[in-house]
């Protein structure tokens, strides 16, 4: 089998399971039922690759994150009960092969207020008011002057919702790395913003 299903119907009572790790375990000897972390969880990993790379970008990053979990599958620790955190660790190691045009879409809004990448953010980043709008190039700056393992636990957080200790396990990184890089990452935008309280307001999604 080359890569996972994309999708399975849908599961009885009898059939569903109980968490994520089951689902691991099990589709070591039913690789087709491996496809029902992409039904939870591809929605989410587009999402986020999106706000990172742009729309066009995200298909193909969201294909090969599920196609590298298929792959080393039977290493997941089973510990785990939810793969999110895993999922997006993966991606996150993807995404970061493309961290010069991530920080270059960033650059280029800061410096015009406009990138194509940008234009999938449009509806996640800020909402269209002339205020909000003129927020998005100085936080873009103040993004693309991070470094990528600051922009990156930052974003976990601000954007996948991830919780502490989940960064931690996505990145493979103690829990005490996440905070000190988050709350640097934090003081470097607020810094960068602090100029005009608007911008602080709106930037909040990351603060």
């Amino acid at each position: 089998m080359s890569g996972p299903p994309q999708r399975v119907g849908t599961e009885s009572s009898a059939e569903r399971v109980e968490d994520d790790a089951e689902v691991v375990a099990q589709s070591l000897e039913q690789p087709e039922l491996f496809a029902r972390l992409y039904d939870r969880y591809a929605p989410d990993i587009h999402r986020y690759v999106a706000r990172r790379l742009g729309d066009g970008m995200a298909d193909d990053i969201t294909a090969d994150t599920f196609l590298t979990a298929f792959r080393i599958r039977a290493r997941y620790d089973r510990a785990h009960t939810n793969a999110r955190p895993w999922l997006y660790g993966i991606a996150g190691n993807l995404i970061g092969r493309h961290r010069r045009t991530e920080v270059r879409a960033l650059k280029a809004l800061a410096r015009t207020g406009h990138d194509p990448v940008a234009a999938s953010w449009s509806e996640t980043w800020v909402e269209e008011t002339d205020s909000r709008v003129a927020a998005q190039g100085p936080l873009a700056g103040a993004l693309a002057a991070l470094s990528a393992g600051d922009r990156h636990v930052l974003l976990l957080v601000a954007w996948a919702d991830l919780s502490y200790q989940e960064v931690a396990r996505a990145l493979d990184i103690p829990v005490g790395t996440v905070r000190s890089r988050l709350n640097r990452a934090r003081r470097k935008v607020r810094m960068a913003l602090g100029a005009d309280p608007t911008f602080v307001t709106d930037a909040a999604e990351v603060m």
